[in-house]
C-alpha cells in the first residue's frame, strides 16, 4: 500500500500493455462466484474464498479463520472495496500477473490462480482508525530509546533475532533488533535509521535496506511468492558480501 510513484507507474503499465488480454474464463468463473457472494452479503460465502490467515496491516490482527473474518468483515469489506468488486469487470479489472497470481485493479485484492484471496491491501477507514488507537498503546510497552516513530511497520522474528521496523517518517526507516529470548522493551541490541523501503515488483514483494558501517540489513517481505516461500527473510552483508541469511516470521498480534 505504498504510493510509489514508480511503482504505479509500472502497474499501469503492466494492466494495459503485458497484461491487456481478458482474464482467462476459467478465472473469471470463479471471480464472478467471489463478485456475486459479495454482492448478496454473504458472509460465509465470501469466507470461503479467503486463504487463512489473512495479515492486515501491523499492528493489526491477522484474520485467523472464517469465524474471525465474519465477526471482522463489515471492518475489512467496508462500502468502498466492496463497490470496486462489485462494479469490476471480471474479464478487463481482474489481471492475471503470472506467478504472482491475479489482481483487482491496482492490487486492492488479490487471488491465487485457484481462487484463493491471499492479499487485502485496501484498508477502510475503520481499520485506519484501529490502527491508530493500537500504535498509541504499543508505544508504551516499548523501550524509551524506539518509543517514537510515525507509525509501526512489522516485527520479523528470525530464529535467533527478533526485528523491529519503524516508519519515523520522511521516508526513514528504523531497525531495532533484539536476541530471540529478549524483550521489545529491553534496550534494543542494534538500532539503525535511514532505512529505506524498496519495491520488488509488481506483486506488492518489497524490502527494507539499512546501512551501518560496511554492514546492509536487508529485511525481506514476502507477499506474493511460491508454495515454500518464507512471509519474510533477514539477509545480511558485509563488504557486499552476503554473511546471514535466515528465514523469518511476520509477528501479527
Amino acid at each position: 500500500m505504498r504510493k510509489n510513484s514508480i511503482y504505479l507507474i509500472f502497474l499501469i503499465f503492466c494492466n494495459h500493455t503485458i497484461f491487456s488480454q481478458d482474464l482467462k474464463p476459467e478465472y473469471q468463473k470463479f471471480v464472478k462466484s467471489f463478485m456475486t457472494n459479495v454482492k448478496s452479503n454473504n458472509k460465509a460465502g465470501v469466507a470461503a474464498f479467503i486463504s487463512f490467515p489473512l495479515g492486515r496491516d501491523y499492528p493489526i490482527p491477522s484474520v485467523k479463520n472464517k469465524a474471525d473474518f465474519i465477526k471482522r468483515y463489515d471492518q475489512i469489506f467496508d462500502a468502498t472495496l466492496k463497490n470496486k468488486i462489485i462494479k469490476s469487470n471480471p474479464a478487463k479489472d481482474w489481471t492475471e500477473m503470472g506467478w504472482r497470481g491475479i489482481m483487482l485493479l491496482q492490487g486492492d485484492i488479490w487471488m491465487d490462480t485457484d481462487g484463493k484471496v491471499i492479499t487485502i491491501n485496501y484498508q477502510s477507514q475503520a481499520e485506519k482508525n484501529q490502527k491508530n488507537k493500537l500504535i498509541a498503546s504499543e508505544k508504551g510497552k516499548l523501550n524509551p530509546a524506539i518509543a517514537t516513530f510515525k507509525a509501526s511497520v512489522c516485527i520479523l522474528e528470525t530464529s535467533k533475532f527478533r526485528i523491529r521496523i519503524d516508519d519515523l517518517g520522511n521516508d526513514n526507516f528504523r531497525y531495532a533488533s533484539w536476541s530471540i529470548k529478549k524483550l521489545m522493551s529491553d534496550t534494543p541490541d542494534l538500532v539503525i535509521t535511514n532505512g529505506k523501503d524498496i519495491s520488488d515488483g509488481s506483486g506488492g514483494n518489497h524490502h527494507y535496506e539499512f546501512k551501518k558501517g560496511n554492514f546492509t540489513y536487508e529485511c525481506a517481505i514476502i507477499l506474493i511468492g511460491t508454495s515454500d516461500s518464507p512471509p519474510a527473510t533477514l539477509t545480511i552483508y558485509q563488504d557486499g558480501k552476503e554473511i546471514l541469511t535466515q528465514n523469518a516470521k511476520l509477528v501479527l498480534k
